[in-house]
């Protein structure tokens, strides 16, 4: 009985020891069983998301976004860019960003204080402007008139002139103005700020005389002409009485050379406050040309970004002080530098 005894006793011990055995390598599996991070995570809630990782949610995060907003809201909208002016045929001197498509304004928006009203499915069809670091004023526009708001999504919505600016999803191609009165609230921009009208809007000449005097320390809008030239065209000639034949724009205005521009290579020696009296005349469509040879007609890139109109491989301007269609009022300024263009390309003599 004694050595049964132990026999038993010794085969519990070893049963006992192999349980403990046991036990302690199911409970290291156990503890194996959930990683503490990884897509696969059984210890993650069905339907979770994992953190996103630093800078997921873009550049804009250097402008202080919320951290509440999500990655949609904090990435829609586009960059602003070098901003532009672009002159419409219809609405005259329109703002754009630097893809070139054309900026708007909401009428029910505030300027002072610049605030939006334009949210959720708005926002959709009327994206916002982002203003970061690579917005800025191009030739033609006051860079004080530029500004921001932070938007709820914590976005920086850049603003002129105080209003608030959008694109349109609805213009597919740079230069489209498919907003332009929808809702009779949506306003293409001018580069103050203000609704660009065009010289329709104006009611009469001493309205215009009034809003364009002579140029001051900041940019202003282009004037714009009492008369227009044939529907259409975007470079045509006009009869002047002294002059003789000289060359206008889409809104009638007089084109012009400055002396101290190069041909051979093309170049513009108008910078600062020359650009303030005298604006950069927009390319054109060689299509929509009328008494000008086409090979005089070319364009190029200004040291901005921006593009220049150029007759006979030398740019061209247009002039601040010109208020109706036709006026060569510049023609001889700075001791002769600043002349009228001919047909030809050369300078309008009258002879």
């Amino acid at each position: 009985m004694t050595t049964t005894t132990k026999r038993y006793g010794l085969v519990a011990l070893c049963l006992l020891l192999a349980g403990l055995v046991l036990m302690a390598a199911f409970g290291n599996g156990s503890g194996n069983a959930y990683p503490s991070a990884g897509p696969t995570d059984p210890g993650q809630l069905a339907g979770a998301t994992a953190p996103a990782p630093a800078g997921a949610y873009g550049s804009y995060g250097d402008y202080g976004a919320s951290a509440s907003a999500s990655p949609s809201s904090a990435g829609s909208g586009s960059p602003g860019g070098q901003l532009a002016v672009r002159v419409d045929e219809k609405l005259g001197s329109v703002l754009t960003d630097g893809q070139g498509f054309t900026l708007y304004r909401f009428d029910k928006d505030s300027a002072r204080p610049p605030m939006s009203n334009c949210s959720g499915g708005c926002a959709t069809t009327w994206p916002p402007v982002i203003k970061d670091r690579s917005t800025m004023a191009g030739t033609g526009i006051d860079s004080a008139k530029l500004g921001e708001i932070v938007r709820a999504d914590g976005t920086h919505q850049l603003t002129v002139g105080g209003w608030p600016a959008y694109r349109y999803a609805q213009d597919t191609a740079p230069g489209d103005t498919k907003g332009e009165g929808v809702g009779g609230t949506w306003h293409a921009l001018a580069p103050d700020g203000s609704k660009a009208t065009g010289a329709g809007a104006q009611a009469t000449p001493s309205a215009t005389a009034t809003a364009t005097t002579a140029p001051t320390a900041t940019a202003a809008p282009m004037p714009q002409p009492t008369q227009q030239p044939p529907a259409g065209l975007q470079l045509s000639i006009f009869a002047h009485p002294q002059l003789g034949p000289i060359m206008v724009d889409a809104n009638g205005r007089t084109l012009y050379h400055f002396g101290k521009d190069t041909a051979w290579p093309m170049r513009s020696n108008c910078e600062g406050d020359c650009l303030k009296t005298w604006m950069p005349a927009a390319p054109v469509d060689p299509a929509k040309i009328q008494g000008v040879d086409p090979k005089l007609v070319g364009k190029m890139q200004r040291p901005d970004g921006t593009w220049q109109l150029s007759i006979n491989c030398t740019p061209a301007y247009v002039y601040s002080g010109d208020k109706g269609y036709g006026d060569a009022l510049g023609n001889g300024m700075a001791g002769g530098l600043w002349t009228a263009i001919n047909p030809q390309g050369k300078p309008a003599t009258g002879k």
